[in-house]
Order: C-alpha cells, then structure tokens, then sequence
C-alpha cells in the first residue's frame, strides 16, 4: 500500500510517501513541503498548494490519501486556512479517484507513538526510527505527514474490515425487513381472498 500522507497549512503544507503493509517494515518514498509565500492572495496560495500536490500525486502515484482531519483551535484564522489546504488535498485526490482518509492529530501520535498526547519531538522521533531514516525530517510538517501515512497504513486493515462488517449488517438487516414486509404483505392477501 502506498499512501500519501498530507499535513494541511496555507503557508508549509506537509507532504510524505510511505509504502508498506501493517506488521511489516514501512519505506519512506518521499518527504517534503509545499511552501507558499505569506504575502501572496489567498487564491494564489490555494493554486499553489493544488499544484504542489499535484506534482506529487503524478509522482508518486499513491492508493491513498490520508490528511489530517481539522479540529477546532482558538486561532480561528489558523483553522480557516488548515481547513482550506485540507479541502485542495481532499479535491485533488478525489479529482483522480484516490480514497482518501482523514485522522485527528490524537490519533495519529496514538498510532505512531503509542501516546495520543505525543509533542512534536516525539512524533519526529518514532518517524524517524519506524522508518529507519538517518535524522528526523525536517520541519515538523514534513515528519506530521509521514505519520500519517503511516497512521493509515497501519489503522486502514482494521477500517476496512470494520467498514465491510457494517456494510454486511446493514444488507442483512435491509434483506430481512424486506423479506418480514413481503411475508407480511402475502400473509395480509391470503386472509382478504
């Protein structure tokens, strides 16, 4: 599985490649940021992260995107433009019919580092050592989005085979109402003949 992981930000928006199956060493295909310039119209700097990722989704061809999912800050200005760089990742993706996933912060540090309270370090730290990588990628957007790449890869088996029980009851459910309302309906037209 290759999985694009995506730590949305107007101005340094994380991006990173991981391949791999849960239970089994993960590789870094890539890692960077999409950078835009602070003083730029907020238009251009969404044109500029759409084309950023682009580039990487053409160059890398992932299965997946995982990006992470915004959540309520004091700074709601800081929320507005995550949410707006979140919202070019979810169109580029979806533009190209690539799932994608979203994962809170929380769990992201819970599946990387066993703490959903993890800091920064240590998130960098445990990107660094899963990925067998020589120091931890810098900035922190950069290792953010490795994290969740690997967040995905390895919560995405056990989403998957909840998703297909749910799927599986709800079709059951549906097939015995229907099946209770047809009984229902020939039993009603015996009693009336």
């Amino acid at each position: 599985m290759r999985v694009l992981g995506v730590d949305p930000g107007l101005t340094r928006c994380g991006v990173g490649v991981v391949e791999g199956v849960a239970g089994r060493a993960l590789t870094m295909v890539g890692v960077g940021v999409v950078r835009t310039p602070v003083d730029a119209e907020l238009g251009q700097r969404l044109v500029a992260i759409e084309q950023g990722i682009e580039a990487w989704l053409d160059e890398h061809r992932p299965e997946y995107v995982a990006v992470e999912r915004v959540f309520s800050q004091h700074n709601v200005r800081t929320v507005m433009g995550t949410a707006q760089a979140s919202a070019v990742a979810m169109l580029c993706a979806a533009r190209r019919g690539i799932p994608v996933a979203l994962h809170t912060p929380s769990e992201v540090k819970a599946a990387v580092t066993g703490s959903g309270r993890a800091d920064k370090a240590q998130v960098g730290a445990m990107v660094t050592r899963l990925l067998r990588l020589d120091a931890p990628p810098k900035p922190a957007d950069a290792a953010d989005a490795l994290a969740l790449a690997i967040c995905h890869i390895w919560r995405a088996p056990a989403q998957n085979r909840l998703q297909q029980a749910v799927a599986l009851h709800t079709a059951t459910a549906t097939a015995t109402a229907t099946a209770q309302t047809s009984a229902g309906t020939t039993a009603r037209k015996g009693r009336t003949a």
